[in-house]
């Protein structure tokens, strides 16, 4: 779910993903967990992510609806 999002915005707003990892404050096992889907951030911390990329929190999740 979120690896190709978190992947497009990293590389559209050309951020770190260290510096990424600063600003959520959590350390890289538990974002690489979020990344690869492995384990799914609390709707606070999907917010988190979602205002560091400058993204819609929308854009970073799969509609459950066509």
């Amino acid at each position: 779910m979120l690896y190709e999002k978190y992947k497009r915005s990293l590389e559209r707003e050309r951020n770190e993903p260290t510096e990424i990892l600063t600003q959520l404050g959590k350390n890289f096992n538990m974002v690489n967990l979020y990344v690869t889907n492995k384990h799914q951030p609390s709707i606070p911390t999907l917010y988190e992510i979602a205002e560091i990329l400058e993204v819609d929190v929308r854009d970073l999740l799969i509609p459950n609806k066509k």
